[in-house]
């Protein structure tokens, strides 16, 4: 069972996609995303396995929820530095978790 000390050792924060880019390289159909974090983290770069429900366009400067603590992650010839966190849609396919509100960016989930 997962503690509440497991739960703050997260840090998941809130970012805005500044870019979106094919990801021919990678194994299963992929955009690269630009995430904006604000001042505190900058821009960071993730991998994100979206192309079923998201066309490039709809992912520009939509806001996302992303852990920032993970280390990068080396996926083909891109390193991914965020993870993008999503759910399931009745076909399996990733859904991203967005606020529901207009909230500044690098805002920490608690």
């Amino acid at each position: 069972m997962a503690t509440i000390e497991d739960f703050d050792a997260l840090d998941i924060r809130v970012g805005q996609i500044i870019s979106v880019e094919d990801f021919p390289e990678a194994r299963k159909p992929a955009f690269k995303l630009t995430i904006d974090f604000g001042e505190e983290l900058g821009t960071k770069k993730s991998s994100a396995q979206i192309v079923a429900n998201y066309s490039k366009e709809d992912l520009q400067d939509r806001l996302v929820m992303c852990v920032v603590n993970f280390p990068p992650r080396q996926i083909g010839p891109f390193i991914s530095e965020v993870l993008t966190l999503g759910v399931p849609d009745e076909k399996g396919e990733v859904v991203l978790i967005k606020p529901s509100a207009d909230v500044p960016v690098g805002g920490r989930l608690y």
